[in-house]
């Protein structure tokens, strides 16, 4: 007997999408902080800030780490920057969420 997964389709990340959309946009460099409060606002505009700013925080955090192990952004001392291969990050991504 085969048990479904409750989470077979997945919707796009919306942390994700923004942060990819913020670095990759800017020619310049962030620190956490100035990060963070461009993509809250964006999520703001958007309506999907449910869980409250720490826990949007802790999350962006993580995904923010994973795009640096995945090599798609640069981490130099407490600035992060947007690599090239973070611009084919978006297109996939936007592929994703047309299906």
């Amino acid at each position: 007997m085969q048990r479904k997964s409750a989470f077979s389709r997945r919707l796009p990340d919306l942390v994700t999408e923004e942060l990819i959309a913020v670095l990759t946009k800017k020619g310049t460099s962030f620190e956490f902080k100035q990060l963070f409060d461009i993509i809250y606002e964006r999520l703001k505009k958007r309506n999907a800030t449910s869980g409250g700013e720490e826990m949007l925080r802790l999350r962006t955090y993580e995904k923010l780490q994973h795009l640096v192990s995945r090599g798609m952004v640069k981490k130099t001392g407490k600035k992060y920057k947007g690599l090239a291969s973070l611009a084919t990050a978006l297109a996939s991504s936007e592929s994703f969420a047309a299906k």
